[in-house]
């Protein structure tokens, strides 16, 4: 069997066309708790295509070039709104229990794809090409020795610059692209429901 073939056979058994790309949503989708998981997406999309701009043109063109210094404007601006939904995006989820009904792997997919955006996000300050990057990577360094990372070379400008767009960039393309797949797959997560009978029953039971 080749790998098209494999592939064809994946998705089929574990995805429909339906699932795949969906023309109708469930009404409880309409929440906050999904307005912030496109919100992350959409912020991460103008950090890629800023990022791809910025690495084009080099550091002395968003340092001295006024549409440079908007691009990399954006560029920031978006990692901050990146971590601000993300983080309200997981909040809801854990309030929602979002790991109910077989979806662990989507749960631990998403905690891993933020501890890789941790580590993208470290990496960005210390190609700014100043003295505050140079100063971020002579106090970070001792950080990283501390957990096994140091002989990653975290004063050596191209390493860093390797790190940030080309590691963790296609390490976290690769956990985003799962994460959509596995909620298509699974269906948004369903919104707890309590039974009120089976309380009352309980209640019942417990007071006599």
């Amino acid at each position: 069997m080749n790998i098209d073939k494999f592939l064809q056979n994946t998705i089929k058994k574990h995805m429909t066309l339906e699932d795949l790309l969906p023309t109708q949503m469930p009404a409880y989708v309409n929440s906050f708790a999904y307005f912030f998981g496109t919100m992350t997406i959409s912020s991460l999309a103008v950090i890629f295509v800023t990022g791809v701009v910025l690495t084009i043109f080099g550091p002395d063109w968003w340092h001295f070039t006024a549409l440079g210094e908007f691009v990399n404007a954006m560029h920031f601006w978006s990692v901050e709104v990146f971590y601000l939904s993300v983080m309200l995006h997981m909040t809801f989820k854990f309030f929602k229990a979002a790991w109910r009904d077989g979806r662990a792997r989507t749960w631990m997919n998403g905690w891993a794809m933020f501890a890789v955006s941790i580590f993208s996000g470290i990496t960005g300050p210390l190609l700014q090409g100043n003295w505050d990057a140079q100063w971020n990577s002579q106090q970070g360094k001792d950080a990283f020795s501390a957990i096994g990372l140091g002989w990653l070379g975290w004063l050596n400008y191209t390493t860093v610059l390797t790190l940030h767009i080309v590691f963790f960039a296609a390490l976290i393309l690769i956990l985003v692209m799962a994460h959509i797949t596995f909620v298509c797959s699974e269906s948004p997560v369903r919104p707890i429901v309590i039974d009120k009978k089976k309380e009352t029953k309980n209640n019942t039971s417990q007071s006599s």
